[in-house]
């Protein structure tokens, strides 16, 4: 019994040892708890710098930090506008709730379109649209639903940039009113006349780039273009598409050589300042194509050597008297035989006359085959 009472009073002084190391770590804990809020309340008290701007400022940094428009962004990836949607919660309402931010978009195989009909276009709002399709690769395995998707907002397009394998049988019709388009891009692989695109409803449209596929058929305002570029064609293939555009004040054609020479009419230009006739794939070929414009007006000349024939300085000498214009610049390009020295010696006038020697990549779309070539102009 009394070994018992020992034993007893022995665990209470061990007991009560244990209980005073445990209030101490209580009140130890406590201590923690409470200094762990107040830290915690500063941290949560504090904005950071950026985040205290006004979100028209932030907007403005968002816009700048894509490309300019109307050049589009990837829809995906470091440079797109869906890149700034993952810094914070704040950035990512402000960037979603921004329309200007989803304005300018680019749908390839290196952009997927999954993104594109029910996100991208719902987000851009009100805003006029910038739009680049490539499909020549034929790698948009759902291309038919993107372009109805895009054909839904034709209202807003303003620059419409399209690639396209023509003779897919699940593109719809291009068509209808677009009172805000200014600028076309059109290049189809395949001369199949299948889906005819028209133009004919844009009464703002003032720039058109074809290739020969894209020409075929395809109804335009040609009265009211100012800037024509026509891609791999032969030069009679462009007179029909010229005489339209009598309006225009920028021409620029990619002409593929006619050995046989076809004749064509003349092409009549009053207003015309700046022409490019440029051989997409030069060749020692020479044949006298200036002949065949009467440009009054025009300023500014960049052409191929081989397209003023075998004697370039008499061809251009008479060329500047038919037309009776006061050239300011002019650039030969590509390979010429003419020294420089004589072209000035010639034409005393032209304030500035151009053979830097060039590298250019040229892509020649026609009857179906697709080539890449580089071509290094010399003198």
């Amino acid at each position: 019994m009394i070994d018992a009472l020992a034993a007893d009073r022995a665990r209470i002084v061990n007991l009560n040892a244990q209980i005073q190391d445990l209030e101490c770590s209580l009140r130890s804990l406590s201590a923690l708890q409470s200094e762990r809020a107040l830290v915690q309340e500063r941290l949560d008290s504090y904005k950071y710098p950026v985040l205290t701007l006004p979100e028209e400022i932030v907007c403005e940094i968002f816009i700048h930090f894509l490309p300019v428009y109307p050049s589009s962004p990837p829809l995906t990836g470091p440079h797109s506008p869906i890149l700034l949607t993952h810094i914070c919660g704040e950035w990512r309402r402000i960037a979603l709730a921004f329309p200007a931010l989803w304005r300018a978009i680019e749908i390839s195989s290196d952009n997927p379109s999954w993104l594109l009909p029910s996100v991208v276009l719902g987000r851009s709002g009100f805003c006029p649209l910038s739009i680049r399709v490539d499909d020549l690769y034929r790698e948009l395995g759902n291309l038919g639903s993107v372009l109805a998707a895009i054909l839904l907002h034709r209202a807003r397009w303003e620059y419409l940039s399209l690639r396209l394998i023509r003779d897919r049988s699940d593109y719809p019709d291009i068509g209808g009113p677009m009172p805000l388009l200014r600028h076309l891009d059109l290049e189809f692989e395949s001369d199949t006349d299948v889906h005819v695109p028209s133009f004919a409803e844009a009464p703002l449209l003032r720039t058109a780039i074809l290739n020969d596929s894209a020409s075929r058929g395809i109804i335009l305002p040609w009265a009211q273009l100012t800037s024509l570029t026509l891609k791999i064609m032969y030069l009679y293939e462009c007179v029909p598409f010229l005489q339209q555009a009598a309006n225009l004040t920028h021409c620029e054609l990619e002409i593929l050589h006619d050995f046989n020479e076809t004749s064509v009419a003349d092409i009549v230009l009053p207003s015309l300042q700046s022409l490019t006739l440029n051989d997409p794939h030069p060749v020692v070929h020479r044949v006298d194509h200036l002949q065949s414009f009467f440009v009054p007006a025009l300023c500014s000349l960049e052409i191929s050597e081989c397209f003023l024939g075998r004697d370039p300085i008499d061809s251009l000498a008479s060329f500047i008297a038919k037309s009776g214009c006061k050239l300011q610049r002019v650039d030969i390009v590509d390979r010429y035989a003419v020294s420089r020295h004589s072209y000035r010696t010639k034409f005393p006038a032209i304030r500035v006359f151009s053979m830097e020697e060039k590298i250019r990549i040229r892509t020649q779309i026609r009857d179906g085959q697709r080539s890449d070539s580089l071509d290094d102009e010399v003198s």
